[in-house]
This record gives C-alpha cells, structure tokens and sequence, in this order.
C-alpha cells in the first residue's frame, strides 16, 4: 500500500487515480465524511447509491459504481457497502464485508490505478490495523494507494 497525504478528490480530478473507494452505509446517506464529498462532487455516485436497495443488509461487501469525466479524465467512482448502519454504538465496519468488497474490486479493476481514504476506520469506528491488513492482502499486486486527508 502506497500512502499519499492530500486531497483524493483533489488527486483523482487532476488524474492520479483510475478507482477511487469509499466506504458506505446501506442506507444511501452519503451524509458525512467523505461520502459528503464525493456527494457533491460526483453526483452521479449518490445516484448510483439511490439506485441499490435501501437498508439491505444483503448489500454488505458488494458496491455500486459511477462514471465521472474531469479534466478529460474519467475517474470510477465505487461506492463500497462496508458497514451497515450509520449510527449505533461500538463499531459500525465489518471487516468481512470489507474483505469481500475488496476482492471484488480487484477482479473488477486489476491494473488501474487504485485509491481510497481510510475506509471504515472513521465514523465506522474501526480498527485501521486490521483494515489496512485487509485492503493489502486483498489488493496484492496491484497499484493502489491510501490517501490520508491533508487540511491545506
């Protein structure tokens, strides 16, 4: 896993990425963190959240997908289902749907080039260690890189 600080919204307009993942809850909020973000900057990926069945626990470790082009570039949007709920106590994250999800993404995107934030371990409240190990062993050989958020 390659790390990079800064702005994947940022990264992936000017053309760093292929893939960009968030994690969602099944719930299509796309409310907060950086689900909000990517929201407002590709509407179309919170049309493809709508388009999934609300509240189907079934949606865990599968995504949806939008297409964007910026700057001439066109940028994958997945919308990874990697915890169920967006409130609750303890942790929201499921680390299997997380393991399934990302070996889906890599049958799917082999050899693009891969990013994503911190998937599940902020307001899913888990466990970024065990995460992190997850996403590695699921995306084995292939270019993909973490983007920790860098306030400018």
């Amino acid at each position: 896993m390659k790390i990079l600080k800064g702005d994947l919204i940022q990264f992936a307009v000017e053309g760093h990425f292929d893939v960009i993942i968030h994690g969602c809850n099944c719930f299509g909020t796309m409310g907060a963190g950086i689900a909000a973000q990517i929201k407002k900057h590709f509407p179309a990926a919170y049309r493809a959240d709508l388009d999934t069945p609300v509240g189907d626990k079934a949606k865990l470790g599968t995504y949806s997908t939008a297409v964007a082009e910026k700057n001439g570039h066109k940028i994958i949007i997945v919308n990874a289902y990697t915890q169920y709920d967006f409130s609750g106590r303890g942790r929201l994250t499921d680390y299997g749907a997380i393991k399934r999800v990302f070996s889906k993404i890599k049958n799917e995107f082999s050899g693009k080039k891969i990013a994503y934030p911190r998937i599940g371990a902020g307001l899913g409240r888990g466990d970024w260690s065990i995460i992190s190990d997850i996403i590695d062993n699921e995306l084995k050989g292939e270019d993909h890189t973490l983007v920790e958020y860098l306030r400018i």
